[in-house]
Order: structure tokens, then sequence, then C-alpha cells
């Protein structure tokens, strides 16, 4: 695992749940989470709960509604509001695994974290030692949830992975990924049609 932390949060959480949370964060802190992209929350100890990015939502409010019919807004307003309001932006992160001292778990953790804990991406090295140990149990987590974007979720969580896999040599990930997907999605040929369809674009599969 990484030696140490991420040196900057991307933002805390608002509520959480045992499969779940939503974080909230500044507009300015939104380079940093993506969708499809994985997170880590440390808990007390050793422990950290590990998560996948999947929606982003920029609220409005009274002020917005009204820029947004008026005429002819100065560009220095409208950067004003996205940078120096204290509006957050929320992004919904699905829980799929934690971890204790060196050992990974693809299960849900033992409690959520708490209220206002802080949230981090992770690290390249940290990414590869997740993903890769086991048998993909974490994907379980994306599958299990009907409302989700699935395929979406895991076709960019592929995209990213696979481009990190790449990098240290493990060139299978990809493929190896795949085909555990359509393992566990053979008795849901629609499902796994949609999934097919949207990892058919990615650039993580050697020729």
């Amino acid at each position: 695992m990484d030696g140490k932390m991420n040196s900057f949060e991307i933002g805390w959480l608002l509520r959480a749940s045992t499969t779940g949370c939503v974080v909230g964060c500044r507009v300015s802190q939104l380079d940093a989470p993506v969708f499809g992209g994985m997170v880590s929350i440390p808990l007390d100890g050793d422990r950290k709960v590990y998560g996948l990015i999947y929606d982003i939502q920029i609220a409005d409010d009274g002020l917005v509604r009204q820029l947004v019919t008026a005429e002819g807004i100065d560009s220095e307003v409208i950067e004003d509001n996205r940078r120096n309001r204290n509006v957050p932006v929320e992004i919904s992160v699905l829980f799929i695994g934690y971890t204790g001292g060196e050992k990974f778990y693809h299960m849900l953790p033992p409690r959520p974290p708490l209220s206002l804990d802080a949230i981090y991406p992770c690290g390249e090295k940290e990414i590869c030692e997740f993903t890769s140990h086991g048998r993909f149990g974490y994907l379980r987590h994306i599958l299990r949830d009907i409302e989700l974007p699935t395929a979406e979720i895991l076709s960019s969580h592929i995209q990213q992975v696979g481009r990190i896999q790449l990098k240290t040599g493990n060139k299978a990930w990809a493929r190896d990924i795949t085909q555990e997907l359509i393992t566990l999605l053979r008795d849901d040929y629609a499902t796994l049609n949609t999934v097919l369809n949207a990892l058919s674009d990615l650039d993580v599969f050697p020729v």
C-alpha cells in the first residue's frame, strides 16, 4: 500500500451509510474527483474505506437561478459565483471495500465513516494493489444496485485503472476483469450486452 496519505483532501463527508456516502467539496477542488475515480476515507487506526465516484452534482440556489435568466452577464460575475461562493459540489461514492493493516477486503466496511471525515483520491500504487487483489470481488458492489449507471461506471473505472495497470506491466488486467464480468453477468444478457458495448471503445486492451 502507499506509504503515505495523499497530501490533499478532495472533500468531506456530508452523510454516509453502509453502502456509500455523499461528500461535499468546493468548486476549486473539482479537478481531482472524476466519475469512476477511486477514492479512500481513512478510519481509525490503519483502516481505510475504498469507494468509486458514481455521481457528481453541482448545486444551485436563488442567486444562480437569477443569473441564468439575466441578460449580458459579465464573465467576472460568473467566475466569482463559481469560485468564491459556498455552494458545495456533492460527490456520491459507492463503497467497494476496505483495508485493515496490510490486507485488502472486497467487502463492505464494518461501519460507515463519520460526518466530516476527509476523502482522498487513491494513488496509482494503491489502486493497482486493491484492484489486483483476489478475483475482482468488488465488482458485485457495482452490479448490485440497479439504479446506478453500471455500464458507464465500469467503463470509466476500467479505462482509468487499465491505463495504470499497463504502466506497471500488467497487460492482462483489463482482459481479466472483462472476463470476470462476462462470468458474473452470464444470466443477464441485457446488462452484459450494455456493459460490453461500453467497454468496446476503451484503449486499454493490448492487441
